[in-house]
């Protein structure tokens, strides 16, 4: 679990924050007292929980593209970072086949900008770059990945964060070893949670047919992803951070897996049916008969090396994580205050942490 008195004395510098998953970061970051600087796009929805819950005490928050190197030399001068999180990116996969060039634009160069400008910053010890599970070469047969499997993508957007760990590990030989700063990759699985209204996510997506009274279209319900609660991967990102930026990092590895159970994986059909029972909803869903892109069917993460070095572990299980999204999204709708909703689900997660 995050170690406060290791935060309340960073300067972290975050892309990304303005996203689902960054914005989260931004609020457990700041309410461990952490001098947090976003940097980021504005956000692309309507409504968005970074607008919802607004700056913290502690946070600044600078809109700007990663892929302007001056304007993040001037977010990276003004932050003078201790660590840095690199959230920002495409993660669409469907938007990734629409836009394939942006999509690499994003991922690759966005990064590549993002580690050319950090190498400069004189006080930093650590940088996570945060990529997916699906950088690895997918052979369709659910064996769980680990961090040694080759990586690969059968779409822009997994080739593309792909590309992008390659990027990182030669940007580590070239640049930052020499200099002792330490760069990692974290790999994620599927997150969901209370905050999120993005484009083409099944939690969103189930949301929106609630509000409207239709089912949910599914494109492949069988399909099984690693579902996990946002709190889970990014508990594991900090303490990741926190390891590298230690005095013992050199013997951390380059890159690890965060992802829930193994053994108790869900079809989208099961979250589906999870959140609409949670939700109320008498239709849940219905198949999607379009033309749409391959997907992987199977995609499975072993995270045991990250308990292993880190001691982490996820603590909600997938059927949880729905659970937590259903009541956050519900008493949002409600009228409830969205920054209070947040940091309630925080602390009731710091808590497992003491059972």
């Amino acid at each position: 679990m995050p170690n406060c008195d290791f935060w309340s004395k960073q300067r972290v510098f975050l892309t990304g924050h303005t996203g689902f998953k960054g914005s989260w970061t931004a609020l457990w970051l700041a309410r461990m007292g952490a001098q947090v600087h976003g940097y980021s796009l504005a956000p692309e929805t309507a409504p968005n929980l970074h607008d919802l819950i607004g700056n913290a005490k502690g946070m600044t928050s600078t809109i700007g593209d990663i892929r302007d190197p001056l304007a993040l030399q001037r977010a990276v001068d003004a932050c003078d970072p201790t660590v840095a999180i690199h959230m920002a990116a495409q993660p669409l996969v469907r938007r990734s086949y629409r836009e394939p060039a942006e999509t690499y634009d994003v991922n690759v160069m966005g990064t590549l900008h993002v580690l050319n400008t950090l190498r400069r910053a004189p006080r930093l010890r650590a940088i996570l770059v945060v990529t997916t599970d699906k950088v690895y070469m997918n052979d369709d047969s659910g064996r769980p990945f680990v961090e040694t499997d080759p990586l690969g993508g059968h779409d822009p957007y997994s080739s593309s964060k792909a590309a992008c760990e390659e990027l990182v590990s030669c940007y580590r030989q070239s640049y930052f070893e020499e200099a002792g700063i330490r760069v990692a990759t974290a790999r994620a699985g599927n997150v969901v949670g209370g905050g999120d209204w993005s484009e083409d996510r099944l939690i969103p997506d189930i949301w929106r047919a609630m509000l409207t009274g239709q089912p949910v279209t599914l494109r492949n319900p069988g399909s099984t992803r690693p579902w996990q609660h946002v709190l889970d991967p990014v508990s594991g990102y900090l303490d990741y951070v926190e390891a590298l930026a230690s005095d013992g990092a050199v013997a951390l590895p380059n890159a690890l897996n965060l992802a829930p159970a193994t053994d108790s994986p869900m079809s989208v059909q099961a979250v589906t049916e999870t959140l609409g029972e949670a939700l109320g909803m008498r239709e849940t869903w219905r198949l999607d008969e379009g033309d749409n892109p391959v997907e992987m069917t199977m995609l499975t993460l072993d995270a045991s090396l990250a308990t292993r070095v880190l001691g982490w572990h996820p603590r909600l299980t997938g059927r949880q994580a729905v659970e937590w999204s259903a009541d956050w999204y519900i008493r949002q709708h409600q009228g409830q205050d969205a920054t209070a909703l947040t940091l309630a689900q925080i602390d009731e997660y710091e808590g497992l942490a003491t059972r």
